[in-house]
């Protein structure tokens, strides 16, 4: 986890790990669908980076005992007033607040309703990019979720993200997106107890044809967990998950 790949802004999606049960057949699968290239980060602890266009985004780390996922660091300026600030307004401490030598201070959390994320305050921070993610870059960040409004209410006390409009999506319920700065950075939505669907984030990696890469996904070993989709603003999506059970998302846009 580069300290040249975040930055201390609040409420930022900055860095995203895999963990799986797989590395090895994981890298595999993500670098021939996605485009990614691996490198190993120098430090104390065996770790290896997903790099998009020579830039670092994320790493992928083995649990045997996991249930494969993504989750992602969002960033603020203090770790330790996150931490507190999550479990007065009801969320759960899975990895206590904790320094990577020159990297920086981060602590792993579940909001109230379950899902998992990471805040983290980097070393040293660097400016935020500008325009929109390139392909190879996550793009979209989606919440499902028992409760999307108190989901927003507690993320906007703790970094700070805006409503920024509603969509109603019929019998699924209302579709409610946010943002930071004027940028649209994602949608919450509740789904009933019926689903029997925990909460969870789900990130969406640009590519360059949504349709071209969903073809690929079976023949990686991949699964399809629903066929590719056009939605509102102009987007293709392609949900799916990884050989080991990861859930992931891809978007490509017009």
């Amino acid at each position: 986890m580069p300290a040249n790949a975040t930055a201390t802004s609040r409420g930022r999606f900055t860095w995203f790990d895999l963990v799986t049960t797989d590395p090895a057949g994981a890298i595999a699968f993500y670098t021939k669908l996605v485009g990614w290239e691996t490198e190993t980060w120098p430090g104390a602890v065996p770790y290896t980076m997903w790099v998009n266009n020579k830039v670092p985004l994320g790493g992928v780390t083995g649990q045997p005992a996991a249930t494969p996922h993504w989750f992602a660091h969002i960033t603020t300026p203090n770790v330790d007033e996150e931490v507190a600030t999550a479990t007065r307004l009801g969320g759960r401490v899975l990895v206590p607040a904790m320094d990577i030598p020159t990297v920086g201070r981060y602590a792993i959390l579940a909001d109230p309703q379950g899902a998992t994320f990471s805040a983290f305050a980097p070393e040293n921070p660097t400016p935020e990019r500008e325009g929109p993610p390139a392909v190879g870059e996550f793009m979209w960040h989606e919440l499902n979720t028992s409760d999307a409004v108190a989901a927003a209410d507690f993320y906007h006390t703790l970094f700070g993200w805006e409503p920024v409009s509603q969509m109603d999506m019929g019998k699924d319920g209302i579709y409610y997106m946010y943002g930071r700065n004027g940028v649209t950075l994602g949608g919450m939505y509740a789904t009933p107890p019926s689903a029997n669907q925990k909460p969870a984030w789900l990130h969406y990696i640009r590519v360059a044809d949504v349709d071209r890469s969903a073809l690929q996904i079976p023949k990686l070993g991949g699964k399809v967990t629903r066929p590719a989709m056009d939605v509102p603003g102009g987007s293709r999506i392609q949900l799916g998950t990884d050989p080991q059970g990861a859930p992931f998302a891809l978007v490509s846009t017009r």
